[in-house]
């Protein structure tokens, strides 16, 4: 924003942070010049939006190309019920013209990928990391150390969370001084899967907007060089402190990676092969018309038993993924086997788990227990 005087209306506004005295005129001044770009407007994007804007940061940047979906409300306090099918970046555009006209939303209905993040981050001071998954997280990382611009990070899962600030400009360390290598594929699950506290992303959310506010305005110590963490079940804070890695590859002395790479490849995550043979595979449908039969499967559930009280389809035996191994005794290797889970992703591990223990005779049903409410039993709750 070109004009950095503050209105009477934006004086009114701003008047709880123009009494700090380390905040002062001067601080509110430099709040509304910035400029943040936030990658993700979901859990923890949602906080970010909303204090960013109530802070009066000039410039917000939101980039994000899912749709607000009713299971994204226990923790996405951004979006509503009103704008339940929108796109998250017109949902939380409409949310933050309501809390603060005088800040300027820009957004990028698009994922973040190597050949679009030098332009997307350019324009911004500081860069805020709101996603949930491990290819866009590096590729945030390597283009912010690139561009010389701070990245404030936050993760959540179930009941824990972390946060720092990455910025080897100012001595601290990048995303891959703490994690070298992702972990592999499937090792972590994803929010989707293992759940999420929903008030959780709240507290990390609102730490990063935080040291965002404090990186604009230039007051305090920020999290360079500190990794906060966050046990929301026992309620404890932790500290550790990071060292930035002189053997780094992206912001070492030495570096090895100097421009953007393919971060999905990097993570291990591969395009899904063209399928030739879907003998491993059945849909919910046909799964509902062959347990009909007299040659019905056997139906194993392997999702884990909180998830069997929301609902379950009926004749199913669970067994969770995670016992599986130490249970294989227990199933007939003779007999048919249709397995499932909630959206078709920890079925799948399973049968490749099963085939390698000697199972012939299993299948995978596609979609999961959602797609078998859209598709077989709609009064079979859908989470």
């Amino acid at each position: 924003m070109t004009n950095t005087q503050l209105s009477n209306e934006e004086i009114a506004r701003y008047s709880r942070h123009l009494i700090l005295p380390e905040f002062g005129m001067a601080g509110q001044r430099k709040v509304k010049e910035g400029s943040v770009l936030l990658i993700g407007t979901g859990g923890l994007g949602s906080p970010l939006a909303l204090y960013l804007a109530a802070a009066g940061v000039g410039h917000i940047g939101l980039v994000d190309f899912d749709v607000v979906d009713e299971s994204n409300l226990q923790r996405q306090i951004v979006h509503g019920t009103g704008t339940v099918g929108v796109r998250k970046t017109e949902s939380a555009k409409r949310r933050l013209a309501d809390l603060n006209p005088n800040v300027e939303v820009t957004t990028y209905e698009t994922q973040i990928t190597a050949e679009n993040a030098f332009e997307l981050m350019r324009p911004y001071d500081v860069i805020v990391d709101g996603t949930d998954n491990f290819p866009t997280r590096y590729l945030t990382n390597d283009a912010s150390v690139m561009l010389g611009k701070p990245n404030v990070y936050g993760s959540i899962f179930r009941f824990e969370g972390q946060a720092t600030v990455f910025s080897p400009k100012d001595g601290g360390p990048c995303y891959r001084c703490l994690y070298p290598e992702p972990p592999p594929p499937g090792l972590v699950p994803s929010c989707a899967e293992g759940g999420v506290l929903g008030v959780l992303p709240g507290v990390i959310g609102t730490i990063q907007a935080t040291e965002a506010i404090k990186l604009l305005a230039g007051i305090g110590e920020t999290l360079v060089g500190r990794l906060m963490l966050y046990d929301a079940l026992n309620m404890r804070f932790r500290e550790l402190k990071l060292r930035r890695n002189p053997n780094c590859p992206v912001c070492g002395e030495h570096p090895s990676v100097t421009e953007l790479i393919d971060y999905e490849q990097f993570c291990g995550i591969m395009p899904e092969p063209v399928q030739t043979d879907l003998s491993g595979e059945i849909t919910p449908a046909e799964t509902a018309a062959w347990l009909q039969r007299d040659d019905a499967p056997f139906l194993l559930d392997v999702r884990e038993a909180n998830e069997w009280e929301i609902g379950y389809i009926p004749g199913a035996v669970r067994i969770s993924v995670n016992e599986l191994q130490s249970r294989l005794n227990e199933l007939d290797t003779a007999r048919e086997m249709v397995v499932y889970c909630r959206s078709g992703v920890r079925s799948a591990r399973a049968v490749n788990m099963l085939k390698q223990a000697g199972f012939r005779k299993v299948k995978n049903m596609t979609g999961g227990i959602l797609r078998w409410s859209d598709d077989v039993d709609p009064s079979l709750p859908k989470y």
